[in-house]
C-alpha cells in the first residue's frame, strides 16, 4: 500500500526546519522496518499576512510503501512524533492518505493548488479530509498545520508541484557529465529543458551552482537551461539555478 505522508508547521525561527523533522520521521518508520520511503518534496504554499507561518510557508511530503495493517500504527507514531519533536510555539499538522482509499482525488489535488493562492480554513481542510477518507490531525498550538499538510498531499499526488529536499552533490560545481551518468548516480528519472525537451543519455550537461530536481509528471526531473558554449564537445546545457527552481 502506498501512503502519502505530509507534515506542516512544526518549527520556529530557532528550531530545526520541517524538512529535517520529516527526514527524522522517515528514520523512525524505516528503523522499525515498516516500509520504504521515497524522497521528500517541498511544496510552497501561499504567503499572506493572514496566514501564520515561520519563514516560507511550505509543507513536506513523501510517499511510503507499507503493509495495510501497519497504517494505524504509522498514524499513531506520526502523531506522537510531532507532539514530541515539534518546536515550542508551532502548530503542527499531520496528513496520512492511502492512495488506493482516497475518494474525491480531484478535489484533494485542487485543494493543494488553491492553498498556493488562497487563504483556506481548518474547517474546510477537515471537511475535505473526511469526505476523501484521509487522516488529518493536529498536534499542538492552533493546529493550523493541518491545512498545509492536506495541501501537500494533494500537490504531491498531482505530480506537478514541488522540489525535492536537499541538493545532490556528485561532482564539483561546473563539472560536465552525461545525462546517463547523472541518472545512474542519483534518484533523478530524466533531464528536461525548461521548454520540456527530454535530453538524450549521451548529452553533456554542466553541473551549475546546484543540482536540485523537481517533481514533474510524477517523476524526479532535473531541469536545465542553455549555456553559452557552442564548441565541439562542450556542454550546451546546465542545471537550473536556485532562483529558477523556486518556481516549482
Amino acid at each position: 500500500m502506498i501512503l502519502y505522508i505530509c507534515i506542516d508547521d512544526t518549527d520556529n525561527l530557532e528550531s530545526r526546519g520541517t524538512g529535517k523533522l520529516t527526514a527524522l520521521l522517515i528514520e523512525e518508520l524505516t528503523k522499525r522496518h515498516w516500509g520504504f520511503a521515497q524522497p521528500i518534496t517541498r511544496h510552497q504554499l501561499f504567503v499572506h499576512p493572514d496566514i501564520a507561518y515561520t519563514s516560507h510557508n511550505s509543507s513536506m511530503c513523501f510517499e511510503f510503501e507499507t503493509k495495510e495493517y501497519l497504517v494505524p500504527a504509522i498514524i499513531r507514531l506520526g502523531g506522537d512524533f510531532l507532539e514530541r519533536e515539534s518546536a515550542p510555539g508551532s502548530d503542527p499538522g499531520l496528513c496520512v492518505a492511502a492512495f488506493s482509499r482516497i475518494t474525491h482525488k480531484e478535489e484533494v489535488m485542487n485543494f493543494g493548488f488553491r492553498a498556493k493562492e488562497e487563504v483556506l480554513s481548518k474547517a474546510e481542510a477537515y471537511g475535505l479530509a473526511r469526505l476523501a477518507g484521509i487522516h488529518l490531525s493536529e498536534h499542538g498550538g492552533t493546529g493550523i498545520g493541518v491545512i498545509g499538510s492536506l495541501a501537500g498531499v494533494g500537490l504531491r499526488m498531482g505530480g506537478n508541484d514541488g522540489r525535492f529536499r536537499g541538493k545532490i552533490e556528485i561532482e564539483p560545481a561546473w563539472t560536465a557529465i552525461t545525462v546517463a551518468s547523472l541518472i545512474e548516480r542519483t534518484n533523478i528519472d530524466e533531464v528536461l529543458t525548461l521548454d520540456g525537451l527530454r535530453l538524450p543519455d549521451r548529452e553533456l550537461i554542466l553541473l551549475g551552482e546546484t543540482v536540485k530536481p523537481v517533481l514533474l509528471n510524477g517523476r524526479c526531473v532535473q531541469l536545465v537551461y542553455p549555456t553559452e558554449k557552442n564548441g565541439p564537445g562542450e556542454p550546451r546545457w546546465q542545471t537550473c539555478t536556485k532562483s529558477q527552481v523556486k518556481m516549482y
